[in-house]
């Protein structure tokens, strides 16, 4: 499959691997405290609101949604930067090399997501929920392979990788048509105008990224105000971000996200999982896990994701359309499948957009995420560490 690794490619590695333990540090603190004596406080600080702007022209939103929507704008900003730099330079820039994860990511996304509908199909208030499993968290899923060292071939780090970039461009553009609000035409058509003006500077190839932050600023808040998620402004602006294949020197791209991929990677995830991940355990029993959105988030998780990621894999390598990573076989694929059950910070920002106005599914939602990626993580990580073979991956 991929006889190779780029050095930003490693870079990403190992800023993924290293992450996905701050990531997990902060949901279990988050879930400690929001089932400790400063639960009110824990819930209550995250419910205040803040303005942020000049006299009457700024936004006043929960501490929640700031970081929602805003600091999750920069996450999907940067997500955006790699997934671009990816198809132009790195391992998804021939069909060839994309060719297997974007087929295991299509079935990593189809599977959980039916499996979901199956489940909640007869109350359909909860339906909207389809995407949720859909989802790999990058950060986790690559942290738990990491730990297994050289048990796991470097073709298969890489193939986890991939297909969570792939994963979250999809995550993107299900945000984008199926979890954007009522359209205010006024502000959707300012936040068209300033996106031009990006273009434009994109065009006359601008190596300044300041102007493209100013005006990206204008384009989030239209972009908000327009009932499009806000985290869209985010994408649209690194779409804009300049890249070329030979741009070796200095790309803006690049330099941006070597820039901001600290902050990103334990600063705002961690804050985000902090945020989100805490839940009241109390009174929690095996009948809560048996409700329709938990259930299928967590079957959608721990069974969807295995089996639409692994099935795909195996008929797209059979029928000679891909080949087998090198140094791999299909038990270590198939652990591979499973750890793509990670979902976490995705499937949680998806929660929450799939059940803004329905808030009473939301921890049965954080229950399925968490339970289904717990599940994903214990079986996932044995399963490679017993079958992993060390010397074939050398």
């Amino acid at each position: 499959m991929l006889k190779y690794i780029s050095s930003p490619f490693k870079w990403f590695f190992k800023l993924e691997a290293s992450s996905g333990l701050i990531l997990l540090i902060s949901a279990i603190i988050a879930l400690i405290i929001s089932n400790s004596s400063y639960s009110e406080i824990y819930f209550d600080t995250l419910n205040k609101y803040l303005f942020l702007g000049i006299n009457n022209f700024g936004l006043k939103l929960s501490y929640l949604h700031w970081i929602n929507d805003a600091l999750m704008a920069v996450f999907f900003f940067f997500v955006t930067l790699e997934i671009k730099r990816e198809f132009i330079q790195g391992e998804l820039s021939s069909i060839k090399q994309a060719l297997l994860p974007i087929i295991a990511a299509v079935g990593g996304m189809l599977v959980p997501a039916i499996i979901y509908i199956i489940i909640n199909f007869e109350t359909p208030e909860t339906l909207n929920g389809w995407a949720i499993p859909s989802a790999t968290d990058i950060a986790f899923s690559i942290g738990i392979l990491s730990l297994l060292g050289s048990r796991v071939p470097l073709s298969l780090k890489v193939f986890l990788t991939a297909l969570a970039i792939i994963d979250d461009l999809g995550a993107i553009v299900i945000i984008a048509f199926f979890y954007s609000g009522d359209l205010n035409i006024i502000n959707l058509g300012l936040m068209f105008v300033f996106f031009i003006c990006l273009l434009f500077l994109n065009k006359f190839g601008l190596k300044n990224f300041f102007p493209y932050l100013i005006i990206g600023l204008f384009l989030w808040f239209f972009t908000y105000k327009s009932g499009v998620h806000a985290t869209i402004a985010g994408v649209l602006l690194a779409c804009t971000i300049p890249h070329k294949k030979r741009e070796n020197d200095f790309s803006l791209l690049v330099k941006i996200e070597h820039s901001i991929s600290p902050y990103v990677a334990f600063g705002i995830m961690p804050l985000f999982a902090f945020a989100n991940a805490g839940v009241s355990l109390e009174g929690l029993n095996f009948s809560s896990l048996l409700a329709p959105v938990p259930l299928g988030i967590l079957l959608g998780l721990f069974i969807g994701k295995q089996i639409g990621v692994f099935v795909f894999s195996f008929v797209s390598i059979k029928l000679g359309l891909a080949k087998m990573p090198n140094n791999s076989n299909w038990i270590s694929l198939y652990g591979v499948g499973i750890l793509t059950g990670i979902g976490f910070t995705m499937s949680l920002f998806v929660g929450n957009l799939a059940f803004v106005e329905n808030t009473q599914y939301i921890d049965g939602v954080k229950i399925g995420v968490l339970s289904g990626s717990l599940l994903s993580t214990v079986f996932g990580y044995f399963l490679l560490l017993l079958f992993s073979n060390n010397k074939n991956n050398k």
